[in-house]
Formats: structure tokens, sequence, C-alpha cells
């Protein structure tokens, strides 16, 4: 089971013009977008009440402003990872059932996922709602586990930020962390990750010697 942003995609782009796009709604002027990655991974409302202290209306004002510049140009100002495409080949050719769990709405999810040409490995792709239902990491994880009756023994959550550790923990889900996305070590040890991969080529050599 794979997270999306910082996992996947670099999604930095699309996501920080997008960040930039509802704080400059609020009056927010933002020049320095790397200041805005701490965005990346998170559920939205979580991080704009976090980072700007928004309260819940203006979180729920924020994601829709948001969403008006994603949905047309964010979501595409995108990539795929090097080595990723074939990484999921080879799961593909080894008999592995793929499946993404993220907390970006399930309907960018399918979008990104198709307009990159990696929809095809996955079995499903889940993310939260667009009614502005406020599901945690671990509760799009749990979903994904009930739909396709998963074993939890069986089933690994990669992700490259706490939030993927610690809702694979509430599901008795192993992680793998990652460390070429959004998370830092530190982050991801402290979360609980049960193993710290470096690179795409390290994660691609960690399925292999399964």
């Amino acid at each position: 089971m794979f997270d999306l942003d910082g996992t996947l995609t670099d999604p930095k782009e699309g996501i920080t013009n997008s960040v930039a796009h509802a704080l400059k709604h609020f009056g927010i002027e933002t020049a320095d977008h790397d200041a805005l990655c701490a965005f990346i991974g998170p559920p939205l409302i979580y991080s704009f009440n976090k980072y700007y202290g928004f309260d819940q209306e203006q979180c729920l004002e924020a994601v829709e402003v948001y969403r008006e510049y994603f949905s047309v140009h964010g979501k595409f100002e995108n990539s795929v990872y090097d080595g990723i495409i074939p990484m999921l080949n080879i799961l593909a050719e080894r008999g592995y059932r793929l499946f993404i769990a993220t907390s970006k709405p399930q309907k960018f999810a399918l979008e990104i996922a198709e307009h990159f040409g990696f929809e095809k490995y996955f079995e499903a792709i889940r993310g939260i709602p667009m009614n502005g239902e406020n599901m945690t990491k671990g509760q799009v994880i749990g979903a994904v586990l009930r739909e396709f009756s998963l074993e939890a023994k069986n089933t690994l959550m990669v992700g490259d930020r706490s939030y993927d550790v610690c809702g694979a923990k509430e599901n008795g889900l192993d992680c793998a962390g990652v460390l070429y996305g959004y998370g830092s070590e530190a982050e991801l040890k402290d979360a609980g990750a049960d193993y710290i991969i470096k690179d795409i080529h390290g994660l691609t050599n960690f399925f292999e010697d399964r």
C-alpha cells in the first residue's frame, strides 16, 4: 500500500502553488514556496490550522480556494520519481497486490495516476472524499483493508511522512519510511517506522529481497 505525494510522485510545485493561492485569498503573501513544503503529506485542514492558526471555518474555506487552483493546474504540476515505474513493473511481475492510500481527495489521486500512466499497476486508488469530510490517514488505510479484505500481517505501508507510519500502526501494518520524499529520518523513526529506506533503488531492492 503506497502513499502518493512524496512517495510515488514529487508534487512540490503543484501543492505549494495551490497553498500560496489559498493564502493570498486571506491576504497572506508567500514569496518562499519552499516554506510551504510542510503541507505535503498531512491533511490540508490540519496544516492550515497548525501553520497559520486558521479556525475550522477558515480551514474549510482555505481548502476550497486551494482546490480552485489545484483542480485546474496544480494536480499536473507534478512528476513521477525516477525509478518508480520500473519498480512497479517488478512488483506487478512478482504478483504483488498494489494499492494507493492517500490523504489527497480520491478524485485528484485517480486523475494524477491516470495522467502519468501508473494507475494500471494498482488494484485500487483510495483517498478522502471531496465533501469536506476530514479523514485521517489511518482511516483511509483502514478503509482499504476492509474493502479488499486484506490481512494486516500481510500488508505493508510505504510512505514518506509520520502520518503514513502512524496510520499504518493504527491498523496493525508494518511501515517502510522512505527518505527521498518530504519527511526526515528522525520524523519517521520517532513515528515508529519498521524500515527506513534511503532511495528508490533501495526500495526496489527491499521488495526483491522479500
